[in-house]
């Protein structure tokens, strides 16, 4: 393992960040070694945790002693428990009715209580308080919760300055910040709020910024906020040669009108144990969901159009092997961990490369092999060159399996049944079937037969019919050529006049009653939009803001669930009224 302090500003010779090793096998091992205290070791303990993953055993030691931290790790690595378990080593407890000692900002509502159940179970032995806060949730609880006191309060960036606005909540004694999936912040439009609340707490806290990737943005936020922290890259270890990675990434190029029946064949193909689908829309997962389960497959919508109760049950019966699909938005998926899962399909390319990064994290965890497919349009292979350059990697391309070649797999998948069922004990009740069939007919046709029934009940060859291929252009030439990613977002959101002239084609101008006299950034809309309704900030077009009104431009198909979704929420702190535009006379 290797750690650097953070560069000045002049040394650019030293400014990549340290690749971090595996550690040998002969290092001392267990969290008994981490300097720990007694109650997190026994809890711990119980809950059958034995060795710290490579990540928590670089960051515990280095946070214990008060460092500042930056580190970048993937999704499933264990990052949870190597910020908390030091955040809760230096807690002062028994605080009566104080403000919280520690502050986590995380990105959605579904990572907030992820990481609120795992702070409370690793520090259940010292009676740790720990709030959850996020939007959506009614607002009486956590308003009761902070009044008796708090230990701990795990957020998103709104919610918790909605509340510092409220003046419901004291950061004056928080001694810990942790900035969790900071690059997925910064996308949903939070780098503003984030920065307001940092200057509500300590200039001597302690600040942990981890992130999956890190893009200039998390250079800057780290340079301003952190001092003189410890960079920790996890590395993945070497493969021996010729071993394939864990996650083996594909592309599919294939026309928009076919996609529905090329993801069909796809997973016909594969057959997944259980597979997360990324949509971009609520209304596009619950369409693909209907589609799916007509083509026979269990699946199941995820969605921030759901209660927390309802994607707690999905989430049971996909655990449980009850459902094996899942289709979500990118939002409702954030920060799952699904140990069964096999595939994670993009059914569309992710509107930013670390997107693209965070969904594939949802596999391949914790050592497990996993695949990661995404269905293209021609017109995409500029993000997919994005992407490769981002992570360095190549993406396969494939071709859409032929009928031939699904006819072929499912020939396969109907001698394994049978294979199967050899294996089983209990065949000798059928020999009286076999000897009167086998009177009149040999053997062999009855065994034929009775496979042609099986594979016949299993879905047998159906009436498929060839996907046409399309033109996947020279992506050698685009990868030379294309644009950075960076340059080409810098004419988004764009705040000037679109009123009186018509939205862009296949959108929609949404009119909200808020505007700058109530401190309306278009950094906020973006991220109520990304927020609330599953929308990606690539998604969202123009936004003009005046002193009463805004004006914004979404995608046409999306528009009724994005009104509906801001409806619901609150931005800056107040409920606005939200419609379509109404055309000018």
């Amino acid at each position: 393992m290797q750690t650097m302090q953070w560069p000045r500003p002049s040394d650019e010779a030293n400014t990549e960040l340290m690749m971090t090793d595996y550690p040998d096998e002969d290092e001392p091992a267990g969290f008994a070694g981490l300097a720990l205290r007694p109650e997190l070791l026994d809890a711990l303990s119980n809950l059958g945790y034995e060795e710290p993953t490579p990540i928590q055993r670089e960051s515990i030691p280095p946070l214990l002693e008060g460092h500042d931290l930056l580190g970048q790790a993937a999704t499933g690595t264990g990052k949870t428990a190597a910020f908390a378990l030091p955040l809760l080593n230096s807690l002062t407890l028994g605080t009566g009715d104080a403000g919280p000692g520690a502050l986590v900002l995380v990105p959605t509502r579904e990572l907030a209580e992820q990481v609120s159940q795992a702070v409370h179970r690793y520090g259940r032995g010292l009676g740790v308080r720990v709030l959850p806060v996020y939007g959506g949730q009614p607002i009486g609880r956590p308003l009761h919760a902070l009044k008796r006191g708090v230990d701990v309060v795990v957020g998103t960036p709104g919610r918790v300055l909605d509340h510092l606005g409220r003046g419901t909540i004291d950061l004056s004694g928080v001694r810990t910040v942790v900035l969790d999936e900071a690059d997925e912040m910064l996308d949903m439009g939070f780098a503003e709020d984030i920065e307001a609340i940092l200057d509500q707490t300590p200039t001597e806290r302690q600040t942990v910024l981890f992130s999956a990737t890190m893009p200039p943005r998390i250079d800057a936020i780290a340079r301003q906020h952190l001092r003189e922290p410890v960079r920790i890259q996890m590395g993945r270890p070497a493969l021996p040669p010729g071993e394939l990675p864990k996650v083996r990434q594909s592309v599919y190029f294939v026309a928009r009108t076919h996609k529905a029946a090329a993801l069909g064949r796809v997973l016909d193909v594969e057959a997944p144990t259980a597979a997360i689908v990324f949509c971009r829309t609520r209304e596009e997962v619950d369409e693909l969901t209907e589609v799916l389960n007509g083509r026979g497959y269990r699946a199941e919508a995820l969605h921030g159009g759901l209660s927390q109760d309802q994607r707690d049950r999905v989430m049971g019966r996909l655990r449980s092997g009850t459902t094996e699909l899942l289709v979500a938005t990118d939002v409702a998926a954030r920060g799952l961990d699904i140990e069964q899962l096999t595939h994670v399909v993009n059914y569309n390319v992710p509107s930013a490369p670390e997107a693209y990064v965070h969904r594939i994290g949802r596999v391949g965890r914790a050592g497990r092999e996993g695949s990661a497919i995404t269905l293209a349009e021609p017109r995409e292979q500029r993000m997919l060159t994005a992407i490769e350059r981002l992570t360095r990697q190549p993406i396969a391309i494939e071709n859409v399996p032929s009928v031939s070649d699904l006819r072929t797999r499912r020939l396969e998948l109907t001698r394994a049944s049978i294979e199967e069922k050899v294996a089983d004990d209990d065949l000798d009740r059928f020999r009286g079937i076999l000897a009167r069939l086998t009177e009149e007919r040999d053997l062999e046709t009855v065994a034929l037969a009775a496979i042609k029934m099986l594979h016949e009940a299993s879905g047998g060859d159906g009436d498929d019919v060839e996907i046409p291929s399309v033109a996947r252009g020279n992506r050698d030439k685009n990868r030379d050529q294309g644009r950075r990613w960076d340059d080409s977002r810098k004419d988004d959101h764009r705040g000037g006049p679109v009123r009186g002239r018509p939205a862009r084609a296949g959108s929609a101008r949404l009119f909200l009653g808020i505007g700058k006299r109530n401190g309306l950034r278009p950094q906020d809309m973006v991220g109520a939009i990304a927020g609330e309704s599953g929308l990606s900030a690539r998604d969202i077009g123009a936004i003009q803001i005046a002193d009463r009104y805004t004006l914004v431009e979404v995608p046409e198909p999306a528009a009724d669930m994005v009104i509906a979704a801001l409806r619901r929420a609150t931005i800056r702190g107040r409920k606005a009224t939200v419609r379509r535009e109404r055309p000018m006379h």
